[in-house]
């Protein structure tokens, strides 16, 4: 599939899981897509779990939903260091009411809970983020993947193919941006 033209945004903060963001983000750029990571402050450089790093290139402060073609937020526990930034969380927030590509894997759902984005949704998260999703007003499933129309989830870094593949075909359905 391709993603010539879309813009995507892969959000980062310190302690991400390592896969959940390089991995997509490899995977879009392969298809075509331009891939922005954003985070509290651009230029800042973020760490992973494993101390492996990934620079911001553009601030929550910078990003414009109507400059994007959807959002991933990866695990780990950057999620909960993302959700304190009230200018992620409506970056989220705008993505998703804009029938954007909306996607988490992991803890990554933690983000879409304080976004607001998945009541009446079907979704799945890591197992230890289940009650939080459940009480964000979703319909908690333990699958690989699950996509109620834009917005997409998944459990672990086992699951990024099925992820990836859901995210692209989500991605795919919108026109890419002028």
């Amino acid at each position: 599939m391709d993603l010539k033209g879309k813009r995507i945004a892969i959000l980062v903060d310190q302690m991400y899981q390592e896969m959940e963001v390089w991995y997509p983000l490899y995977r879009f750029r392969e298809a075509g897509a331009e891939v922005v990571t954003v985070g509290a402050k651009a230029g800042d450089t973020y760490p992973s779990k494993l101390g492996y790093p990934c620079k911001a290139e553009l601030s929550y402060d910078a990003a414009r939903a109507e400059d994007f073609d959807g959002v991933i937020a990866p695990g780990g526990f950057a999620p909960d260091f993302i959700r304190r930034h009230p200018r992620a969380i409506e970056f989220v927030r705008q993505i998703a009411e804009q029938g954007k590509l909306t996607a988490a894997i992991c803890h990554g759902p933690w983000v879409l809970c304080s976004a607001g984005v998945l009541k009446g949704k079907r979704a799945t998260s890591f197992i230890a983020i289940k009650d939080d999703v459940v009480n964000a007003g979703a319909h908690w499933e333990d699958s690989e993947v699950v996509v109620d129309e834009n917005i997409v989830t998944s459990r672990k870094p086992d699951d990024l193919p099925a992820f990836c593949i859901a995210c692209i075909e989500v991605a795919t359905r919108t026109p890419a941006l002028a």
